[in-house]
């Protein structure tokens, strides 16, 4: 099969390479990969920011196929379904975080695209407990996104504890921001976007914000709750600093640049809270595909084609891809 992997230098470059097509392990299904949408997660990890857990590895971690293998001991899933390959590969089902409804805690959990090969290539095995049936309403790009993306912007939207008809504030507007703009403005949010792209804050006034303004601007009215999903530490103090008595501010990513230090009174005093996003659980999954399929949330999809996956890379590092890339097999 035809893939792309990680160079060993962090430079930021793909590789293409052809490797003999995996065989799905007990409890593994084999998918054939019809669309990966691609990740800011799959930069860092370009980039080592991420340190690679596996060699070599082959990123793509919001992945849509056909199901065309089966390894011993799989029953639930069958040949010819079509499913979703997420972020969250694996946890140990028996720590205290899992048995407690928090296996994105799991000291033991693994990764798509980090601990085992991805979905940017044509062929990708995963644990058939963990892969997700896909409403028929979702196209292939529709819910490649979602499946990283879209729940991760899902968990940050509940970490940030939003009060019914709050004002949220989302810095940066990528991938996974103008998916959770679309379900807020759904459930009666204020949205404001604050973001340095102009295109980026035109589609956020398309899907509905309240405003959209750069990112160390003051929004024109006090945030009940913000999400920062740009991966940028000099913005907390700013977001911070933008929430009303009692706010929440939710980081999103996997990575964060430095954090300034933090003033008391002008960004925690008054009750404001700052909380982190790791990872998700199947089910948020679950409930977020669910919405969105209720709630016809769509991605902003630009597309290409899979031999230009290193392209696609540079461009959402380069701040051109509006929405979100996918790549399509």
């Amino acid at each position: 099969m035809r893939a792309w992997v990680v160079g060993p230098d962090g430079d930021g470059r793909l590789l293409p390479v052809e490797r003999p097509a995996p065989m799905p392990g007990a409890g593994e299904v084999l998918v054939r990969v019809s669309a990966c949408g691609v990740c800011r997660t799959d930069l860092h990890l370009a980039r080592h920011e991420l340190a690679p857990r596996l060699p070599a590895v082959v990123p793509g971690h919001e992945v849509v196929g056909t199901v065309v293998g089966l390894g011993a001991g799989v029953t639930d899933v069958g040949e010819g379904d079509r499913v979703g390959v997420a972020w969250l590969r694996s946890t140990c089902g028996q720590c205290r975080w899992c048995r407690a409804g928090a296996e994105n805690l799991c000291p033991r959990s693994t990764y798509t695209g980090w601990d085992a090969d991805g979905g940017y290539a044509e062929l990708v095995t995963a644990p058939a407990a963990y892969v997700y049936r896909l409403p028929a309403e979702l196209d292939d790009q529709t819910a490649a996104p979602l499946l990283c993306a879209g729940i991760i912007g899902y968990r940050a939207l509940r970490r940030a504890a939003l009060p019914p008809g709050g004002r949220l504030g989302l810095y940066g507007f990528g991938a996974s921001a103008h998916l959770t703009a679309q379900i807020a403005v759904a459930q009666g949010a204020e949205v404001h976007v604050l973001t340095r792209e102009a295109a980026a804050r035109e589609l956020a006034l398309e899907l509905g914000a309240a405003s959209a303004s750069g990112a160390y601007d003051d929004p024109p009215v006090p945030l009940d709750s913000a999400i920062l999903f740009a991966p940028v530490g000099d913005l907390v103090p700013v977001a911070l600093r933008a929430l009303e008595r009692g706010g929440t501010l939710a980081v999103a990513g996997i990575y964060l640049s430095d954090v300034p230090p933090l003033d008391y009174d002008a960004h925690l005093f008054r009750e404001r809270t700052l909380t982190s996003v790791t990872a998700n659980t199947r089910a948020d999954g679950q409930e977020l595909l669910r919405l969105a399929a209720a709630l016809r949330v769509r991605p902003a999809v630009s597309t290409y084609a899979f031999d230009r996956a290193d392209v696609a890379l540079a461009d959402l590092e380069a701040g051109r891809v509006v929405g979100v890339g996918v790549l399509v097999l």
